[in-house]
């Protein structure tokens, strides 16, 4: 935009503003995430222009991946692309620059999701370009945004998500051996009592993967039939084995 509207060279203004952006970032999101987004900027850098050697058909132009005329499937797959490889990023706490930073400091300082947060960043790039391109142009933009931001979040929260269980039992020794001996996890006992029956129980309450969930819930319905089990899903676990605070 700062190009179409004064002409100043595009990689001089790419490079002043991740240059200021940086100089935040290292100071309120630490050293560890700008050496990670440096090393996602030089990464990003590499890979555009390598692809845009091997994309290429016969004669040596832009291959056309999705035809003629198919500027709104190229927009989505685009940025169905893009919110992937964003979403991992995110999700080990780095960026690749720009607006990706300002998100970033947003997140920490909010509730914001990540996702959304990039996208509220971004939509007023959107409507700037309305005014300097076109309308067309600036729809397809904030489609394409949309679409990226709703896949950052789910991939974040796919990555992370685990299952909590809640096991209601007679004898908790069994269970509990196999989740720290086989699952390598832990658990957590503590004593109840039924509301109708008034009966004594154990309710063993742990957090694992999704694989390791399945194997815990076919070891239960194996070895007690007649506990009962809660399996909730958690999209952040924070604590020892999973994430940290930070």
């Amino acid at each position: 935009i700062i190009y179409y509207a004064t002409g100043f060279p595009i990689q001089w203004s790419y490079f002043i503003i991740n240059a200021v952006l940086m100089t935040f970032a290292i100071k309120i999101l630490g050293p560890k995430f700008s050496i990670k987004t440096t090393y996602a900027i030089f990464m990003l850098t590499f890979f555009l222009w390598f692809f845009q050697l091997i994309i290429v058909d016969d004669k040596g132009a832009p291959l056309q991946l999705v035809g003629e005329g198919q500027d709104f499937m190229a927009c989505i797959i685009g940025a169905i692309m893009c919110g992937l490889g964003l979403g991992v990023v995110f999700n080990n706490n780095g960026s690749t620059g720009g607006t990706d930073i300002i998100a970033m400091i947003l997140k920490k300082y909010t509730s914001v999701p990540i996702g959304t947060a990039l996208f509220l960043v971004d939509c007023v790039i959107v409507i700037s370009s309305c005014f300097v391109f076109d309308i067309q142009t600036g729809l397809f933009s904030l489609t394409g945004l949309l679409a990226k931001s709703l896949v950052i979040d789910n991939v974040i929260e796919s990555i992370n998500r685990c299952k909590v269980f809640l096991i209601v039992c007679d004898d908790p020794d069994p269970i509990c051996e196999f989740i720290y001996r086989d699952l390598k996890r832990s658990a957590t006992v503590y004593k109840a009592h039924g509301a109708f029956t008034h009966n004594q129980k154990m309710i063993i309450m742990s957090v694992m993967k999704r694989g390791q969930a399945v194997q815990l819930r076919n070891f239960v319905k194996r070895y007690q039939p007649g506990a009962f089990i809660a399996i909730v899903n958690s999209s952040e676990i924070i604590g020892k084995g999973f994430r940290g605070l930070n």
